[in-house]
């Protein structure tokens, strides 16, 4: 009896960090090497015909749609218990006709690798399921069918075999991706619609662009730190446990707070770690365009109100997009939810002014995240946002809702010397309090935490106390921690380029 294909170990394709892939002849007639997994040394490997996988899953496909018009309830681990069994049953017949033509039977390897292929491409994100299902995989960048790259967690930028025969054979695998996305509005790829957005099943964002590209472009984005912590954070380099219990404290005070920082730099990791620190039970809201807070899921809040903004559908009525749903329409609810704080994951446009509005109406604890290259831009960047929001909006009337509204500000600075054979490190530079007013009307900041550049050290330490320290005090903070000028840093940042002082 043939073994089950689906039940055998197929081996999960895991990339090591120096592994290179290349372009392979057999990659043209629809083939593609499965390297083996991390550690082996001398790894056999799999050849799957895709153009089989396609023949295969087609197949599969409809006898699954007969199967859904008789049960139309049938649920999703349903759907998959008969799928599996319909693509053994269709691998052991192409195992069959193989075995003639080839005069010799297929490997039961083969077999495995052949049903998981149509598995994933049935139920999952196909050939690129395997990247996903690596978590050492970072970010995946498809530059049209043939060119497909991976980031590493360790820096490294590495190169794969294409994940699609075509560049319609891609197209159509961002289509299923999008009809079977759960919880999202169904969304589009098309001439009329060349953007396309989602979340994937383990979260990560996907964003792909068709028409205005040569090809097929993607982008995906992992999560690779969902649950972290701030104790997490610390013994990763990102914080000192000094900064640990001040942004524990500044939390339970119910500081706003809002986290800075360049593209990936880190700050959606740090807002996830600081939402750990609300009491379980306050309820609070997550408005967010795709989630990746995940706070309603980390086993740990009751009272989340996640959030999430939905595209318009293409259509517009009386000059408005039809079916739109901002990140604005959501914050003017969540302002009538009764809720303790409101969390925003990327505060980027209008929503800025609403966000401003809370957190100076009395409504203390909110948390939000900016995209700013650096410290000294913060309130040009909210000011720029306000102008563009609406047109009696002013430059210093974004000033002064900032300075009575926020109480601090984090950056979170990275710095990359992987291409001088060094690593990338995040951490947090800086930590201003936000004090009111100042000259010209912006708003005036003490550097609470920084860098001392003099002894080499870039990350965050402390330089002194905040106006509000009393506040921290009564939250639990010891506030002795502030007058040791290199924190609890175990040593030095292992930079090869240090900054001059």
């Amino acid at each position: 009896m043939r073994a089950n294909p689906l039940h055998a170990n197929p081996g999960v394709t895991q990339l090591p960090a120096g592994w290179q892939g290349t372009t392979i002849g057999a990659q043209a007639a629809g083939r593609a090497h499965t390297p083996g997994m991390v550690g082996d040394s001398a790894v056999p490997q799999v050849v799957v015909d895709y153009g089989a996988v396609r023949l295969i899953k087609r197949e599969v496909g409809e006898r699954l749609t007969d199967l859904l018009r008789a049960q139309p309830g049938m649920s999703l681990a349903a759907q998959e218990q008969q799928g599996r069994a319909l693509i053994n049953e269709q691998v052991a017949i192409w195992a069959d006709a193989e075995a003639v033509k080839r005069e010799e039977s297929t490997t039961a390897a083969e077999d495995a690798a052949i049903a998981q292929a149509v598995f994933d491409l049935q139920f999952r994100a196909g050939r690129l399921q395997q990247h996903l299902d690596n978590p050492a995989v970072e970010n995946i960048f498809i530059n049209g069918y043939r060119d497909v790259w991976l980031d590493f967690t360790d820096g490294q930028r590495v190169q794969v075999p294409p994940v699609a025969d075509s560049d319609e054979e891609l197209r159509e695998l961002l289509r299923d991706l999008a009809r079977r996305t759960t919880g999202q509005n169904e969304r589009s790829l098309s001439t009329a619609d060349p953007f396309l957005a989602l979340r994937l099943a383990d979260g990560s964002r996907l964003q792909a662009v068709i028409d205005v590209t040569p090809g097929t472009y993607v982008t995906i984005r992992r999560h690779s730190m969902r649950h972290a912590d701030l104790s997490h954070l610390v013994k990763l380099g990102m914080l000192d446990s000094t900064l640990g219990y001040f942004l524990r404290a500044a939390i339970a005070a119910e500081k706003n707070i809002m986290i800075v920082g360049g593209q990936a730099a880190g700050k959606t990791t740090l807002l996830r770690a600081l939402l750990k620190e609300i009491p379980r039970d306050e309820r609070f809201a997550t408005l967010e365009t795709e989630f990746e807070l995940f706070a309603h899921e980390n086993d740990w809040h009751t009272q989340v109100v996640p959030m999430e903004a939905r595209e318009s559908n293409g259509e517009r009525v009386d000059g408005a997009r039809a079916g739109e749903i901002s990140l604005m329409d959501l914050m003017y609810r969540a302002l009538r939810m009764s809720l303790a704080r409101i969390v925003v994951g990327e505060v980027r446009g209008p929503e800025i002014v609403a966000m401003l509005q809370a957190m100076t109406n009395g409504q203390g604890g909110n948390l939000c995240t900016l995209h700013a290259i650096h410290p000294s831009v913060v309130f040009d960047r909210i000011a720029e946002l306000y102008l563009l929001a609406q047109a009696n909006m002013s430059e210093q009337l974004a000033y002064r809702q900032a300075a009575n509204g926020l109480h601090f500000i984090v950056f979170v600075n990275s710095v990359d010397e992987t291409k001088i054979g060094g690593h990338r490190h995040r951490f947090i530079s800086h930590v201003l309090e936000v004090t009111g007013i100042g000259e010209g009307g912006r708003p005036e900041t003490n550097q609470i935490f920084g860098p001392r550049p003099e002894w080499g050290e870039q990350r965050a330490v402390p330089l002194m106390h905040p106006r509000c320290i009393n506040d921290l005090r009564r939250a639990g903070f010891d506030s002795d921690l502030l007058n040791h000028p290199r924190g609890t840093w175990p040593g030095e940042l292992p930079l090869k380029i240090q900054e001059a002082s």
